[in-house]
Formats: C-alpha cells, sequence, structure tokens
C-alpha cells in the first residue's frame, strides 16, 4: 500500500533575544516555551543549525527527557525538525523517558552525533514549574562553550525554520517507525527503545553485581531506601536496583514518573527529600539515596540519617575506587572537581599522586580531560559525580560505588566517611544560595566585590572574628585554561583563599529560571584534629560566613534577611 510522502515545510519566525544555553540549557518557565509561539521551535532550530550541513545529513541523534509537563508535545517537535532538518534517524527512550546518564550512554554506544534531553533538572515541573532543553554533543557530554555560542548566534538571526507538521509518532510502541518525506533526504526513521536496558548493560561491566545483590539479600542483608522523586529515576531504580540486584520492592519509593513530580521539588537535598531523611533517622535503614528529575544527581544517606556531604562523597570514592573492577582494570588517570567543590579530594589526590584538575562550574569542562585520558573521575559541590564511562555525572552510578564500596569494606556510610576524615582530614563545607536577586543588582555586587577583592591592599589582610583571625592569602576571578586545547573561561567565580587553607567563594549561577539572578556563596575550612571533627559545619564555618556577608554587602544591596537555600 502506498503512503503519500510527509510534506517538509518552512515556517518564517522571528528571533528572541533571551535563547543563550546557560550551564545546562536553555531553562525558562514552562510558559514561555508553552505560550510564546515559536520559542520552542525557534532554539530547536538553533540546535540543529548548529551541527554542520554535512554532518547532519542522515545523521543518528538520541532524545529523552525526564517526563516532566510539555515533554511529550515538545518531543511531537522535535521529532517533525530533526526529520525536516535531514537528521536520518532518532533514537527516543520508551514514553519519551531517558536519565540524563543514559542519554550519554547511549549517544557514545551508537557513535550518535549527539543528543537532546529535555529537562530542568531539578526544578519543579507542571504548567506553573519550568522547562528545559539541553544539548549533548558526540562524547555523550553538555555542549562546550564553542558549540554554546554558536546556537546563540543562531538564534539571534533565526528568520525561519524547518519542519514536517503532519508527521506523528507513537511513544509508548517499542521498535522502528519508517516515514518518507517529501523532500531529497533519505526515508526518516524512529527508533523507539527501553529506557533502562543500554543503560544497565554498561552497569553490569562497570561493578561487580554479585558483590552488591550479596550486601543487599541474604540474612544479614543491607536494607536500603531509595526515592525517585516521581522524576525519570523510577524505571531505573525498579529494574536494576530491585530485579537485578535483589533490593525488596518496598526499598523504593516515588518511582512513577508524573509531570509535575507529584507537586513536589525534584531536589535531593535536606529541605526537599524530607521524606527520606525521615525515614533514615529511625534507624531501620543502612542506606538511603534520593535522586534529582533527570537522575544525574543524588543525596546519600547513612543509618541514623547520617547526610553524606557531596564533596565528602567525592574524597571518599577517590580513595576507594579500587573497590570497582573498573578502576582495577582500567587504573586512575587523573581526579576533577570544580572550582567552588571542597578541596578535600585534593588531599587523596596527593596521596595516590595522581593528577588534579580545578574547573569552573559546569560538567561540560570535564569532558575534553576525559576524552584526552587526563580525568578517570571527576565530581562537584552539588551533588553531582561522574567517571569517565559517560560523559555526565550520575546519579545510579554514585549509588553503585557506594554500595561496592560497603560491601568490599564491611562497614557502614557514617564508619567508611569517620575514618577517612581520621586519615586526610575533614574539609567542612556550605553554600548558600540568594535565588531571584535583581539581575542588576547582582551584577553590580559581583562588580564591586571583585575590586574589592582584586585590590593590592586586600592581600595579606586580616579578619578577625571571635576568637578567630584568617589572613588572605591569595584572591580572584578563577580563570580556567583548558589543557587540552588552550581555551580560556574567564570570570568563572570570586575566590578567597585564606593561610590555613580556609576558603570562601561567590559565584553568579548560570542555571536559574525565570526573572533574577543567584548568587551562590560557598564557605570551606579544614580541620586536621579528629577530635575536633564531630563539630557542626554551620558553627565552624560561622565566622567565614560573617566575613563573606560583611565584605559583600549581600543582605544590605539585595533587601535579603538570609539565603533561599542552605546545603
Amino acid at each position: 500500500m502506498e503512503t503519500t510522502p510527509i510534506p517538509v515545510v518552512t515556517v518564517q519566525t522571528t528571533p528572541f533575544d533571551d535563547q543563550r544555553p546557560g550551564t545546562n540549557g536553555l531553562r525558562k518557565k514552562t510558559t514561555v516555551f508553552e505560550s510564546k509561539k515559536n520559542y520552542l521551535q525557534n532554539y530547536v532550530q538553533s540546535v540543529l543549525s548548529s551541527i554542520d550541513l554535512r554532518d547532519r545529513q542522515g545523521c543518528t541523534m538520541v532524545v529523552g527527557s525526564d517526563g516532566r509537563y510539555f515533554s511529550r508535545t515538545a518531543i511531537e517537535v522535535i521529532v517533525q525538525m530533526a526529520a525536516a532538518n535531514g537528521i536520518g534517524r532518532l533514537v527516543i527512550g520508551h514514553n519519551g523517558i531517558l536519565s540524563t546518564p543514559a542519554v550519554s550512554c547511549i549517544i557514545r554506544k551508537i557513535k550518535a552525533i549527539g543528543g537532546i534531553i529535555l529537562t530542568a533538572s531539578r526544578n519543579p515541573g507542571g504548567p506553573a514549574g519550568d522547562f528545559g532543553i539541553k544539548f549533548n554533543v558526540a562524547n555523550g557530554g553538555p555542549a562546550p562553550d564553542t558549540v554554546i555560542d554558536k546556537i546563540h548566534q543562531v538564534s539571534r538571526t533565526l528568520e525561519e525554520y524547518a519542519i514536517c507538521p503532519d508527521m506523528r509518532i507513537d511513544l509508548s510502541r517499542l521498535g522502528r517507525q519508517d516515514f518518507d518525506l517529501e523532500n531529497k533526504f533519505k526515508p526518516f526513521r524512529v527508533e523507539i527503545v527501553d529506557s533502562v536496558d543500554v543503560y544497565l548493560n554498561l552497569l553490569r561491566g562497570i561493578f561487580d553485581f554479585s558483590a552488591i545483590k550479596g550486601l543487599l539479600t541474604g540474612p544479614d542483608q543491607l536494607k536500603i531506601k531509595v526515592d525517585a522523586m516521581n522524576g525519570v529515576m523510577g524505571p531505573y531504580v525498579r529494574k536494576i536496583l530491585c530485579d537485578e540486584l535483589g533490593a525488596p520492592a518496598n526499598s523504593a519509593v516515588n518511582c512513577v514518573p508524573l509531570e509535575d513530580f507529584g507537586g513536589q521539588y525534584p531536589d535531593p537535598n535536606l529541605t526537599y527529600a524530607t521524606a527520606l531523611a525521615d525515614a533514615m533517622k529511625g534507624g531501620e535503614f543502612g542506606f538511603g539515596a534520593a535522586f534529582d528529575a533527570d537522575g544525574d544527581r543524588c543525596m546519600i544517606l547513612g543509618q541514623n540519617g547520617f547526610f553524606l556531604n557531596p564533596s565528602d562523597s567525592l574524597a571518599v570514592v577517590a580513595a576507594n575506587l579500587s573497590c570497582i573492577p573498573y578502576f582495577r582494570q582500567s587504573g586512575v588517570r587523573g581526579f576533577a572537581r570544580s572550582m567552588p567543590t571542597s578541596t578535600a579530594i585534593d588531599r587523596v589526590a596527593k596521596a595516590m599522586k595522581v593528577a588534579l584538575y580545578e574547573t569552573p562550574a559546569g560538567w561540560r569542562f570535564f569532558g575534553n580531560l576525559m576524552d584526552s585520558g587526563r580525568c578517570s573521575f571527576c565530581g562537584e559541590e552539588s551533588f553531582g559525580t561522574g567517571s569517565d564511562h559517560i560523559r555526565e555525572k550520575d546519579g545510579l552510578w554514585t549509588v553503585l560505588v557506594w554500595l561496592s564500596i560497603m560491601a568490599a569494606r564491611k562497614q557502614g556510610v557514617e564508619e567508611i566517611v569517620r575514618d577517612h576524615w581520621a586519615k586526610f582530614g575533614r574539609n567542612f563545607f556550605c553554600r548558600f544560595d540568594y535565588e531571584a536577586i535583581d539581575p542588576r543588582a547582582a551584577f553590580y555586587l559581583m562588580k564591586d566585590l571583585e575590586a574589592v577583592i582584586t585590590d593590592k591592599a586586600f592581600c595579606s589582610q586580616k579578619f578577625a572574628v571571635g576568637n578567630n583571625v584568617y589572613t588572605v592569602e591569595k584572591a580572584d576571578n578563577f580563570e580556567y585554561i583548558d589543557p587540552v586545547d588552550g581555551t580560556v573561561a574567564r570570570n568563572q567565580g570570586l575566590k578567597i583563599n585564606f593561610s590555613d587553607s580556609s576558603r570562601i567563594i561567590f559565584r553568579l549561577s548560570g542555571t536559574g529560571v525565570g526573572v533574577g539572578a543567584t548568587i551562590r556563596i560557598y564557605a570551606e575550612s579544614f580541620e586536621r584534629d579528629p577530635e575536633r571533627h564531630n563539630r557542626e559545619p554551620q558553627v565552624v564555618l560561622g565566622p567565614l560566613i560573617a566575613i563573606a556577608l560583611k565584605i559583600s554587602d549581600i543582605h544590605e544591596r539585595t533587601g535579603r534577611r538570609g539565603p533561599t537555600v542552605i546545603t
């Protein structure tokens, strides 16, 4: 039976001036994408046009989402526009669901030219929530600055986009769907794939699943509690932790992906994952984890609610990578962390005699290091950890690393961490977020603060707070020169180092949504004495925070009485 070829239509449009991708793609309120005519189409065309026409013809791309509201509509538009722009094949997760780590995994596995991920990470979903589009390149990682700049340039001058408006796909039907187009391009194919299988196969080759299964089953089983927070991770948790590794089905909660994440913030921290934190405090469970919407971040808790600071997790895992078969086979070539992340991992790198790279915030900066063989393991303070198995942070991978370490060492989370502190010392660390600040006020606050800390008189200045005296050793606006290709990233955050290894950092975040800017303040203090490791971080860091508030005048200049979120 003959079918009529699907027509390709060129639609006239006008550019938008607010489509420059941030640290993790373009994020806006959902209403912006849903109600502004051509807003979504313009950005999708900008992404597709950033790929050289010769590379685009007949190529393969991956598409996935965290299941949030508007994802299905957006996927249909992406399919229609990919076909019209000469893409040969799209690989899409079942029902549109693919975690960010799974997208990276599939891109690398099938050698796709890149992938589009529909997510606003830990931001809320639903019609009143947030939406985002992220483009990952052929190595499976987030687009580097050169690609981000190209997307932005196209978006500013765009006059038309190509689309096949009559094309329809069935996201619920696994398998191939082929389409004939009314143009010179080859037939267009969409493949709907199982959301978990390819990623699961990768993990099987990294970990000793039998050892983890032994920990989670049997008479002495470790009881775990895992909260998928109604994001993308539900199918992964069910299939991998429960079906594959034997954790009881009731170990996992909130495993049905919902468009509004059940009305909650899918943000794995003590502020929003309160149900998990409360469950862990009872002592029944020895390990707890919560994931963000797209599965690249996770929070880990030990028995009795012991909170594992992400910077501590990074350092402890680095020191115990020999527990993982993957690293025993491939070796450890180097570590990397984002500049605001605690320097705890630096001490591990020094002890292991491996290189340590300090990069700007944003996972894309780790990609070059991994691709060049310089870095095996990396992470950031915002609950993101990963390795060179893919080019994204990976929440479930982090959980399996910790379960592997617990199985090998036969210790709980808290005991492992305290042993680490005793050996390397403890880096107390916290972050204050001031959200939805007037962008102009935020810009001038950072500009004036930079002038203060880069003045020659600031260096060697002493700050006395109570019985504590802090001497400035170095202060600058962090600049990163990529050791692989020499590209330079400037203005990446204001950093103040004190002579006792304490640090204060101010950073204007690039992941905000809607009106307003976010200023993050980070404080860190190192303590060698094990007798002082049990102190409360907020008490230890109180003097540094007082200094940060004083030199920035952030409360006076923003009208705030305190931060929006403390982590």
